[in-house]
């Protein structure tokens, strides 16, 4: 078994089922942190374990020499730290001390890869309970991660990005059990993907995510550079994350996928953005921006945005309950002038709702920075039913228009929430490319036919979708309904006479 290629779904399954161990004990929106870092640690220490015993293989004489070997890998594994150092131990007092003392080992031991990333997370903790119960559940989670199915050697994955996926299916079914808090931090994967190829990053490009949570929409990104350039990794990856435990689920997603060359920083980009020049006094800026900002974020900094070090907010203040146009105006003025270029997902009120936001997007759009506006399908994000909107805007245009693509009525319907399948992708992207008006579909419009709608973005203001009904041949109607009407008489006849035979008639 051990030795056998992995099968994603079997991988999922189990790691879910691991999550039984914590359910009815305290809610999911605490114990997937303990998942979530159960699995890097069982991921780190099968591959170490992988590498170390194919040293083994060749130089079996020579621990020193396979030692030196080891201390140069991608990462540090100390000893006494991994998982199966744990799971050896799994019996006796203390799992709670030992796997807290692993994580701190693991992190010390990687300098700045992996600087206080287990921070917000400690097994050793109260809410699993009394010591011996808190034990007894650790100790299940061990065993849970330590069955063959889990074995996450790279010589059962082979190229499959097995733990990427893992984490995205773990994302998807917290956020849809917990609703708007897990879903302001996933981004479902077939809408990263869209993002990363409409925004079409380039060998050596500067890509930015002000709202990253786990990192997912960057790493696609990165994917992006590497799949059209060989392999390439000339690229950099910028983040900023509010939340402290999503900010750590982004840093071991970059660890795990091989990212070193990231920055992603921890607070909240509105009010205190980290993401900084040299000088410390000005924003970084960036050939791509993209993110997937909480909707409509109430208390999003309204109170300090007029004295706002930066001018982001030059173009208007955005309403003190609707932070999409902060976010937007922060992407805008971190876009390098001659390559920027930016995606952001909104919901539909920032396509057309008026005061501060409408002369924000009235700036915007008189600016040629509005590229395109593509309509998503409603019920695509999880913790939100309400449909999405894509803002595609540029730096440098190559002409006075904006595309307006509405892709809300094409999707396939799932369980629980509406997926894009690669022909509704490859639908949009082509229509992207082509720039073109299409029946029923896509609209090409001037900003002098913008300005007559008063600035107002709203797809089906310039995307006829309408389908005239057939026109109703009422003569045929007609004679339908007295041909139905002679054969129920027929029928009505036939049935009295079955009656009366039977002894039931009048």
């Amino acid at each position: 078994m051990p030795n056998t290629q992995i099968n994603q779904e079997d991988i999922n399954k189990a790691v879910w089922g691991a999550c039984d161990t914590f359910r009815g004990t305290i809610s999911p929106d605490i114990y997937k942190d303990f998942i979530l870092t159960m699995l890097f640690l069982k991921y780190i220490s099968d591959v170490y374990k992988d590498e170390y015993n194919q040293l083994v293989e060749q130089y079996g004489d020579q621990p020193e020499l396979i030692n030196a070997m080891m201390a140069k890998q991608r990462f540090v594994l100390p000893k006494d730290a991994s998982f199966w150092d744990l799971y050896d131990k799994r019996h006796e007092a203390g799992n709670g001390q030992r796997i807290d003392m692993a994580l701190h080992a693991i992190e010390e031991a990687n300098g700045t890869k992996l600087k206080n990333v287990f921070q917000d997370i400690s097994f050793n903790t109260s809410n699993l309970g009394a010591e011996k119960q808190k034990n007894e559940i650790l100790r299940h989670l061990l065993e849970d991660f330590a069955k063959d199915i889990l074995n996450l050697r790279p010589s059962r994955i082979g190229t499959l990005d097995i733990i990427g996926n893992a984490y995205e299916y773990l994302i998807k079914h917290f956020a849809a059990g917990s609703g708007r808090t897990a879903g302001e931090f996933y981004t479902p994967p077939e809408v990263s993907d869209l993002l990363a190829t409409l925004l079409d990053p380039q060998e050596g490009d500067e890509i930015c995510d002000p709202a990253c949570g786990s990192g997912s929409l960057l790493m696609k990104c990165g994917r992006r550079v590497r799949e059209n350039f060989n392999g390439s990794k000339k690229y950099a990856l910028f983040g900023q994350e509010s939340i402290g435990s999503t900010w750590s689920l982004a840093k071991m997603n970059m660890f795990l996928h091989g990212e070193d060359n990231h920055r992603i920083e921890w607070g909240d980009t509105i009010r205190n953005p980290l993401l900084k020049d040299a000088s410390g006094n000005g924003l970084l800026h960036f050939d791509i921006v993209t993110a997937n900002p909480p909707f409509s974020l109430d208390k999003w900094g309204h109170d300090g945005a007029a004295d706002d070090p930066y001018g982001r907010f030059r173009r208007g203040t955005p309403p003190k309950t609707k932070g999409d146009y902060a976010f937007i105006s922060h992407m805008i003025e971190t876009l390098k002038p001659e390559t920027g270029r930016m995606g952001v997902v909104v919901p539909h009120g920032v396509l057309f709702r008026g005061a501060s936001e409408g002369k924000i997007r009235k700036q915007l759009i008189e600016e040629n920075l509005l590229d395109t506006v593509i309509g998503l399908p409603e019920k695509l994000f999880f913790g939100t039913g309400i449909p999405a909107a894509i803002l595609i805007f540029k730096k440098q245009k190559a002409d006075n228009t904006v595309l307006f693509i509405d892709a809300s009525h094409e999707f396939n319907s799932g369980k629980n929430q509406n997926i894009l399948s690669i022909e509704n992708i490859e639908k949009v992207i082509a229509t992207y490319k082509a720039r073109e008006t299409v029946d029923k579909y896509a609209y090409l419009a001037s900003l002098e036919e913008i300005a007559e709608n008063d600035f107002n973005l709203n797809i089906p203001r310039y995307v006829d979708t309408f389908e005239e009904e057939e026109e109703l041949d009422l003569m045929a109607i007609r004679a339908e309904r007295l041909g139905l009407q002679n054969q129920l008489a027929e029928l009505e006849t036939e049935m009295a006479g079955y009656l009366e035979e039977l002894g039931y008639g009048a």
